[in-house]
């Protein structure tokens, strides 16, 4: 069964509190911003298959908070190599999602290796990740939220989702400002030093 991308993204960020939130370019930085723009949003507009390693670098700064990672199988798959080195990091408080719909949705829908068969979550138990899954049920993802709130360990999730276009939510474009917007939040005064 493949879920609703939107309801999926929407029950992750419920009750969020002081989650921070890495969005893959597309349609996982409009759903985050369609589920509530926030100043701990950091939403990509480029650099495909970079979301993990941003997630990776908020995650060793940041130990104290959760971290989530939402992107697309499209983009995970051009950044597989990033898993290998997160599993050698090992934050106990970092979370990936891939919200897997098994197309490249940015660039006309072409199947991604996913819907060849290609299994990320065993990519990431491969690489070290000890809490891996593939989600189908919408019953799943209140237990998924909790996992990912309580940093307990490096977290890898595949949701599968169905090929869907909807309104786009876009979030704020400017890269620096986002950055800053961050900063404060995760900061206050120090982020100006």
């Amino acid at each position: 069964m493949k879920l609703d991308r939107r309801k999926v993204v929407k029950e992750l960020l419920a009750e969020r509190g002081a989650l921070v939130v890495v969005a893959g370019l597309g349609a996982c930085a409009w759903d985050i911003t369609a589920a509530g723009d926030t100043p701990l949003n950091f939403p990509l507009w480029g650099g495909m298959g970079g979301a993990a390693m941003i997630g990776l670098g908020l995650a060793l700064a940041q130990p104290k908070c959760p971290v989530l990672v939402i992107t697309g199988d499209g983009e995970m798959l051009m950044g597989m190599s990033s898993l290998a080195t997160i599993a050698v990091q090992r934050p106990g408080n970092l979370s990936i999602v891939v919200l897997d719909n098994e197309q490249y949705g940015e660039t006309g829908h072409q199947a991604t290796h996913t819907a060849m068969g290609a299994d990320l979550p065993a990519i990431a138990r491969g690489c070290g990740f000890d809490n891996t899954s593939t989600i189908t049920k919408m019953g799943a993802l209140p237990e998924l939220r909790s996992t990912i709130h309580k940093r307990a360990g490096l977290l890898f999730a595949s949701i599968k989702i169905t090929p869907a276009d909807y309104p786009k939510a876009l979030p704020p474009r400017d890269g620096a400002w986002l950055k800053h917007r961050m900063r404060v939040a995760l900061l206050g005064e120090r982020a100006h030093e």
